[in-house]
């Protein structure tokens, strides 16, 4: 967005953007002036102080706008009468007398519009004609009278006078040939709010009141709505030359709230570009100067087509004389150029510009995955771990998680054994003392490290397959801090490298090939909240309790090489390094103990933050996942329903905010397995576990594509394999640095998206001669017989039970067995009980009717339908062939899937017209064997 360095000495009443220069803005306010701006780029330094000021000294200003065809002409409302402002005189504006309204409008066709009279130009002689008395609050406005017989209509929103102390609100529309009454309204009901509108090429018209209703204005017919979140503070309407036609997008509101500014995209449900729903609009060049104006100029403005790549058109109104580029007025006496146009050299600005940058993941979807994939019937878990823990560790092969036992125990998961768990006692690891965080090595996934709150750190090995019995006795203790210990996390390079932060206000690097503490770092003046390794390995980063964050250069220095300023709240906080560890990510507190996010610089960490964006108010601290393939950040806190999601840009605005992901109960952890799990062919770029108080839920984070069938190489970089050691600890120790190589995560049989071969547009619509050519009962009934073979499908095809693996053969075979033997019992009495019902119903109908009815059963039982089913289907009482035909003519037609039927009914209409012809020809037969027994 763009401020203004500028002080106003008076409220800003109202202000106007001109139609042919995007950079020159128009402002009126209270202290009786009139200013005009020329802007700059977004990224610029704006103007401090106005390229112009007018001063009318005839009260205070209320609206100001750019006349719609002329440059250099103003219309400025005033307490007094509305004034006409040419900025290229050197006398002062034109007023309008006899007029104390305040509310004025351009019309389409150059006359000037007040809420108390119109006029009519003739050279300098002005003639007032009265439209109707101002009672309140209106808002009056202009628009296309193509709908109605050409004729321009306008539009004004009332207080209704005869309903003063209810606020009653409606929405009338006139025709300017006939002012005694209006030709249509519409009551919006009671309320104190301020009605907002606006108006588009389209007759369309929107009004903010709220909800923010969409009209025609031909007869005010309603034709959508929209609910906003929050109260609308003002409306405007993007131009449409900003549109996207290609989605049919036919108008584009921005709605200006307490605290930001919300685009509303209205669409026409359609594909491409449809000439009937963008006819040309207004161009940009201005139609004549001022001058040419005052001297009786009735020129229009040059139309343009919206279509892509299409250029400008002639406007069907413009007459011979018309000027498409004005002329500069010599009097001109401010420094802007005549008509206030367009430098060349001044860059327009753009919508996109306006809202800022958009992320590809900002569709980003959360979805739970199969039941079949839960951990369930879990009991007893500790909840209540410590605010830097994140209450659960997960691996490639198994999960740990806290149980709220004396002893400290921990449970292990193996993640290829899901389902419900058994309701007897589960093998543990028994620490002996509260756990205060846990972690499992990223290089070893058998390794397991836990630090209790007495000073110690265990670390365990848990045996190939799982736990089978309780583990009491730990591989290594590491003894070294005299207080409790805050959080523990591995070195994302080396192997055996282990780091600590603890009570005792040290932060401690530990060798777990030798089982001692080699570093020991200090500085912190209270409690640690998080501590983070940079990605190449190099440097670490905490964030503290007294408000700092600190960079740490282990190998070099105990003391920090850069310190700055942290998260002001007490609460917490959690720290990771992002954008290829150019910045650094804090979630914390403010003084209000509300919960953001803080980017900073590691060049610059005393600077403080360079940006930071407020989440919400909550106890529990956000704890974050960054994906570096991505640049997307997760995250959540224990207790939370909620996760958010931000894409993290090294530039402005930095904070890109995604769709966020809500479960149905509040979880008390997330965590997040290797890049490798993901399922490329879903488009997942995330993958994790979420603990709730009995269960662990699989979680994949999916982006939505139309080409899933490709291979998203845009999103799907090379990932590092961060499972896998780049050197040893005693390596890192003695200055060597390492990097992990980096895999691409593209299956063989996939072919990159970049790669995909451009498809020619494909007509979505058929031609109506496809629809209304007639089609013989023959080519009906062959296309209908396809249409059902081909749902078939190939009986050659292989089962999907034929890729199975992973199943005993023997174990297969009982199974199979099982499933034969079920599917026979199932079918055989599905069909016994069909035939006993159809040889029943064929022997009620034979001993009915004799050999006719004999007849009749046989043809019920070939087409599987009754007489009374198939007669009741075409709707027919009584058989006659030209019914029949008539009925079977008009179903069938109105139940084609093209206008929303199906195969089946399709099916149903052909199978009773089959059955009635039957039943046709038998009594046919019948009648006539009838007339040879009778003449013989």
């Amino acid at each position: 967005f763009i401020s203004f360095p500028f002080s106003v000495p008076d409220l800003v009443t109202d202000m106007d953007f001109s139609p042919f220069d995007e950079s020159l803005l128009a402002t009126c306010s209270g202290d009786e002036t009139v200013k005009l701006w020329r802007l700059c780029d977004p990224e610029q330094e704006q103007p401090s102080t106005p390229e112009l000021t007018l001063r009318p000294g005839q009260g205070r200003l209320e609206l100001v706008h750019f006349h719609p065809t002329s440059s250099g002409l103003l219309a400025v409302s005033t307490t007094n009468s509305p004034l006409i402002w040419d900025t290229n005189r050197q006398d002062g504006p034109l007023s309008l007398q006899n007029n104390k309204d305040s509310r004025i409008q351009w019309a389409r066709d150059d006359l000037l519009l007040t809420t108390g009279f119109d006029m009519v130009r003739n050279s300098y002689t002005y003639i007032f004609y009265t439209i109707i008395d101002w009672f309140s609050l209106m808002c009056l406005l202009w628009v296309s009278g193509h709908q109605l017989l050409c004729v321009p209509l306008f539009v004004f929103i009332n207080v209704s006078s005869y309903c003063v102390q209810m606020r009653s609100r409606e929405v009338r529309l006139w025709d300017s040939r006939k002012l005694s009454s209006s030709i249509s309204s519409v009551s919006l009901g009671t309320s104190t709010g301020h009605l907002l509108s606006v108006c588009s090429d389209h007759s369309l018209l929107s009004i903010s009141s709220p909800p923010i209703l969409f009209y025609f204005l031909n007869s005010i017919a309603v034709v959508s709505h929209c609910l906003t979140d929050t109260s609308t503070r003002g409306v405007a309407m993007v131009p449409k030359l900003s549109l996207d036609v290609m989605s049919c997008e036919v108008m584009r509101l921005l709605q200006l709230t307490d605290s930001c500014i919300v685009p509303i995209s209205y669409q026409v449900p359609r594909k491409e570009f449809h000439d009937d729903l963008y006819p040309d609009t207004a161009g940009t060049t201005p139609a004549m100067s001022a001058e040419e104006w005052w001297k009786g100029g009735n020129n229009y403005i040059v139309l343009q087509d919206l279509a892509p790549g299409c250029s400008t058109s002639s406007s069907p109104l413009s007459t011979p004389s018309s000027s498409a580029v004005p002329s500069r007025s010599p009097s001109s006496t401010s420094g802007l150029s005549s008509g206030f146009l367009p430098s060349p050299s001044q860059s327009a600005k753009t919508i996109q510009s306006l809202l800022g940058p958009t992320s590809k993941y900002r569709h980003i979807q959360g979805v739970v995955m199969h039941r079949d994939t839960h951990i369930t019937n879990m009991r007893g878990l500790n909840l209540t771990t410590p605010g830097e823990c994140d209450g659960f560790c997960v691996n490639r092969q198994r999960v740990a998680v806290p149980l709220a036992i004396s002893g400290g125990q921990i449970a292990i998961f193996e993640r290829s054994q899901p389902g419900r768990l058994p309701e007897t006692a589960l093998p543990t690891i028994q620490n002996s003392v509260n756990v205060v965080d846990f972690s499992w090595d990223p290089f070893d996934t058998h390794r397991l490290a836990v630090a209790g709150d007495d000073a110690k750190i265990r670390v365990w090995l848990v045996p190939q397959g799982g736990l089978k019995e309780t583990l009491t006795e730990p591989e290594l203790i590491l003894q070294g801090h005299t207080e409790k210990i805050y959080s523990i996390k591995f070195h994302p390079l080396a192997s055996g490298l282990l780091v600590s932060s603890s009570y005792d206000l040290t932060v401690k690097l530990w060798n777990l090939e030798t089982g001692e503490q080699v570093k020991v770092l200090t500085g912190h003046q209270d409690q640690v909240f998080g501590i983070a390794w940079s990605p190449d390995g190099k440097l670490l980063a905490t964030v503290c309790k007294d408000g700092k964050v600190r960079i740490y250069d282990p190998r070099k220095s105990t003391a920090p090489v850069q310190e700055g300023p942290g998260p002001e709240g007490p609460r917490g906080a959690r720290v990771v390094w992002v954008c290829e560890g150019k910045y650094l990510l804090v979630s914390g507190f403010d003084s209000r103990s509300e919960r953001g996010l803080y980017l900073y610089s590691t060049d610059s960490l005393s600077s403080g933050a360079i940006a930071s964006v407020k989440i919400n108010v909550s106890p529990s601290t956000l704890i974050p996942f960054y994906d570096p393939d991505t640049s997307v950040v997760i995250l959540t806190g224990k207790g939370d329903s909620r996760v958010h999601i931000y894409e993290i840009v090294p530039e402005e605005p930095y904070f890109i905010e995604c769709s966020s992901f809500n479960s149905p109960e509040p979880h008390k952890g997330l965590a997040f397995l290797p890049k490798t799990e993901c399922n490329v062919r879903d488009v997942e770029i995330a993958v994790g576990l979420m603990l709730t108080k009995t269960t662990i839920e699989p979680v994949a984070f999916r982006v939505p594509r139309v080409k899933k069938e490709f291979f998203q190489d845009d999103m799907y970089t090379d990932t590092a394999v961060w499972w896998e050691p780049a050197l040893t600890a005693s390596a890192w120790l003695s200055g060597s640095n390492g990097q992990h190589k980096k895999i691409s995560l593209k299956p063989k049989d996939m072919t990159p998206v970049s790669e995909a071969p451009k498809e020619a547009p494909v007509r979505k619509y058929l031609p109506s001669s496809v629809y209304l050519e007639e089609k013989t009962d023959e080519q009906k009934k062959e296309e209908l017989l396809s249409a059902m073979v081909a749902k078939l499908g190939n009986m050659d095809d292989p089962l999907p039970q034929e890729s199975f693996q992973g199943v005993d053969e023997d174990e297969w075979a009982k199974y199979l067995a099982q499933i034969i033997v079920m599917g026979a019992q199932v079918v055989g009495r599905a069909f016994a009980r069909a035939l006993q019902q159809e040889y029943a119903a064929s022997q009620a109908a034979a001993q009915a009717r004799g050999r006719t009815g004999q007849q009749s059963a046989a043809a019920s039982s070939i087409t599987g339908m009754t007489l009374q089913e198939a007669q009741q289907i075409l709707n027919v009482s009584t058989l006659t062939p030209e019914d029949i035909q008539k009925n079977y003519e008009h179903l069938f037609k109105v139940n084609e899937k093209s206008v929303g039927g199906s195969f089946y009914l399709q099916s149903k209409v052909v199978r009773a017209k089959e059955r009635l012809d039957d039943e046709l020809n038998i009594q046919s037969q019948q009648k006539q064997q009838s007339q040879e027994n009778t003449e013989t």
